[in-house]
């Protein structure tokens, strides 16, 4: 245990929140994975086989998430400039939670508004949705990534990201 505090930085127990957090996240993406996987090749959860193939497929996409991760980190843990490499876990939760919330509170947003993917045509709902998902998810990153006691790290984020976008003068310290 004493070697993994060391290989993250930890200095806290509480820090280890985020490692748990994160395992548990890849995890649960590794389940729905194998439930995707299962369901399109016509494999049902009323067969013998379900259970032992979802946990195959489970455990092999969790460690092929884990491992794609653990490179991301190696790269942007330069890029990122963070003071510990936790932080690298707890600002990923925060993206990931940000982005999951804010697909989900557009489409009842636009179903507010009277656009539903059912009866509007996809040239109107589509491009409505994702103007409705990016101010949704700017402000929704700032607040996870509050949350998260990584709220500086995101507005950084943000002001970089909006100046590149154009909107440098709104950003004005």
């Amino acid at each position: 245990m004493q070697k993994f505090k060391e290989r993250w930085e930890i200095q806290s127990s509480w820090q280890l929140l985020y490692p748990v957090l994160g395992l548990l996240s890849l995890l649960f993406s590794g389940y729905l994975i194998g439930k995707y996987i299962l369901k399109s090749i016509g494999v049902f959860q009323t067969e013998v086989s379900y259970i032992g193939l979802l946990s195959a497929i489970t455990i092999f996409s969790s460690a092929l998430l884990l491992f794609i991760t653990l490179k991301l980190f190696s790269v942007l843990e330069k890029k990122w400039q963070v003071t510990y490499r936790w932080e690298l876990i707890a600002i990923f939760i925060a993206f990931a939670i940000t982005g999951s919330t804010a697909a989900r509170i557009s489409d009842p947003i636009l179903t507010l508004f009277g656009l539903e993917k059912t009866v509007t045509s996809n040239w109107i709902y589509w491009p409505v949705r994702i103007l409705l998902i990016f101010p949704i998810y700017q402000i929704l990153l700032l607040i996870v990534g509050w949350l998260f006691g990584q709220f500086k790290f995101f507005w950084n984020f943000e002001k970089k990201m909006l100046s590149r976008m154009g909107f440098a003068r709104f950003l004005k310290n």
